[in-house]
């Protein structure tokens, strides 16, 4: 018998970094995301393919079934093969039911968006995995890849997400939030993928009190949400890149790169890679790809509402 599940794409749209020290964020599920296919298989192997948005299969091999039971280690420390095994160990800590009462599976997995674009490969493998099994997708990401959470919840829902660590448990509430204005937001990609891990490791290595500021950050999301202003929006954008620039000790994404852009740019996620923000009168479609940034997306087209 073949199941199928599939997962949301996110975008953090506000208090990226200091979500992880109990600021409230905004997060927004994409139209795009992830699914996963299971099947029966045989030799206690599960035998796993995945596929990126074009079609072509980006990862193929075999997982014994001891391999996940033991965690057992390649020697490439970065390998896809060990972090599938790293999440389906977690995995059967949860719920061993998967691996004693199975004879083997054949998993396929397939993106509806390039997996270089940042929106969430890892965060919907792990949902989906999750809703396979029937276990805590939150404490899997947490024993696996760690992380705020926030991917998570927005894999699970259909709407945009308040989200907030409070004594490191999710809190999770629903927004209505269909700015007027959305015309006017874009997502460009920067044509690099941001590796999330070293980007916190890095925010951790930099923060002084960071709770000092953590109001600051609140403050300007929950003014995001109940503006319908949009000149409101813009500045409130513009004040929060300035305000982790400061925390990260970097240069906004407008000062480094596009200086000339005639509106304001947020970095979203792990800075230095995968989308920005941009919110302009005009259409700014053709300033980024003269500046060789071909991926440029509107909110309708990005944004599950």
């Amino acid at each position: 018998m073949k199941k199928t599940f599939y997962s949301n794409g996110k975008l953090l749209i506000t208090s990226e970094y200091v979500v992880l020290d109990g600021a409230i964020a905004l997060a927004l599920p994409t139209k795009f995301g992830q699914t996963l296919q299971v099947e029966q298989g045989e030799n206690n192997i599960i035998t796993w393919t995945s596929f990126d948005s074009d079609g072509s299969i980006w990862f193929e091999d075999n997982i014994p079934f001891s391999s996940i039971v033991r965690k057992e280690r390649l020697d490439d420390i970065k390998s896809v093969k060990n972090t599938l095994i790293d999440i389906l160990h977690e995995a059967y800590l949860q719920n061993s039911n998967f691996i004693t009462q199975s004879n083997g599976y054949k998993i396929t997995t397939e993106l509806s968006f390039p997996k270089n674009w940042g929106l969430g490969t890892s965060s919907t493998l792990i949902n989906n995995i999750a809703q396979w099994l029937e276990i805590d997708a939150f404490q899997l990401l947490r024993n696996s890849f760690g992380g705020s959470g926030y991917d998570i919840a927005c894999a699970q829902n259909n709407s945009a997400i308040l989200y907030q660590l409070i004594n490191e448990l999710p809190k999770v509430t629903t927004v209505d939030f269909k700015p007027s204005f959305s015309q006017n937001i874009y997502f460009v990609y920067l044509n690099k993928k941001q590796n999330s891990r070293e980007a916190i490791a890095a925010y951790y290595n930099k923060q002084g009190d960071i709770h000092k500021i953590i109001p600051s950050f609140n403050e300007i999301t929950q003014t995001i949400i109940s503006t319908d202003d949009a000149k409101k929006f813009a500045h409130q954008i513009q004040k929060h890149e300035i305000e982790m620039s400061k925390v990260l000790e970097l240069s906004t994404i407008k000062e480094a790169v596009f200086e000339d852009f005639n509106g304001v740019l947020k970095s979203l996620g792990a800075w230095g890679g995968d989308f920005i923000l941009a919110f302009s009168k005009e259409n700014p479609t053709n300033y980024f790809k003269q500046k060789g940034f071909e991926t440029v997306i509107s909110y309708d087209e990005m944004i599950l509402t």
